[in-house]
């Protein structure tokens, strides 16, 4: 069994004395696992790096196995992201919830287009906390607790939205919420695509997507913690506002 394609690295461990285990996501394979022979050696190990691109052939002898990993670096984000904490916290946040959340061997090929993108960004500390929220509710969506923020969930009506259901992920008109308003998650303009998205709004926003990061998709996986790389971007983002 053999297949290469090109992907993200999520992450590396050793293995043995001189291999390494890392985690790909792929656009055609998802997230897969494989050994990578010598892959602490001075020649490969800088290579390794979480968020890197990678160009990569995997093999096993059966399709269970975890198979062994040949790779060729197509660029490195580790420059960028070493010179910008904000960056590395962000580099870091993204590739440990995607190892947190997706299954093995299971394809998404829109949600690694959007991670490409994202990462594509990284040192571009202008946009990259609103591409990163954005990023993150395309991860709700594509692992199924998508947020509807289209129309309030008690009334129907479109305007004056300002909180969700944090059960339903429903939006929820200040009418609407009546005597429940202090039971809801904030719901900035940012999270519906409106406004001008300033930093002090991002943050709102963070929480309300962090409830469902941690309510519904961790609880939802064996009710793990989720990844404090996400809590420690969120928290030196909101340091800075």
């Amino acid at each position: 069994m053999e297949w290469r394609d090109q992907g993200i690295l999520l992450a590396t461990r050793r293995h043995g004395e001189t291999s390494a285990i890392i985690e790909m996501f792929t656009p055609s394979q998802g997230r897969h696992i494989g050994v990578v022979r010598g892959g602490t050696s001075r020649k490969i190990a800088p290579i390794l790096q979480p968020g890197a691109q990678l160009d990569v052939a995997w093999r096993a002898r059966l399709e269970d196995h975890i198979g062994s990993f040949t790779v060729e670096p197509v660029r490195s984000r580790a420059a960028t992201a070493m010179g910008d904490r904000l960056a590395l916290a962000g580099l870091n946040a993204v590739t440990a919830l995607l190892s947190f959340c997706l299954p093995e061997r299971e394809a998404h090929p829109a949600l690694y287009a959007r991670t490409e993108a994202l990462l594509d960004l990284l040192g571009q500390g202008d946009v990259w906390p609103l591409a990163y929220l954005q990023w993150e509710l395309g991860l709700l969506e594509e692992m199924g607790y998508g947020l509807d923020l289209g129309s309030c969930a008690v009334t129907g009506a479109t305007e004056g939205l300002v909180y969700v259901s944090p059960k339903s992920g429903r939006a929820v008109s200040e009418k609407g919420a009546g005597d429940w308003a202090d039971k809801l998650l904030p719901l900035p303009d940012v999270l519906r695509g409106q406004g001008e998205a300033p930093d002090a709004e991002i943050a709102q926003a963070f929480k309300t997507t962090g409830h469902f990061l941690n309510a519904h998709l961790a609880r939802n996986l064996g009710d793990k913690p989720l990844p404090e790389a996400r809590a420690r971007y969120v928290e030196r983002f909101s340091r800075g506002l």
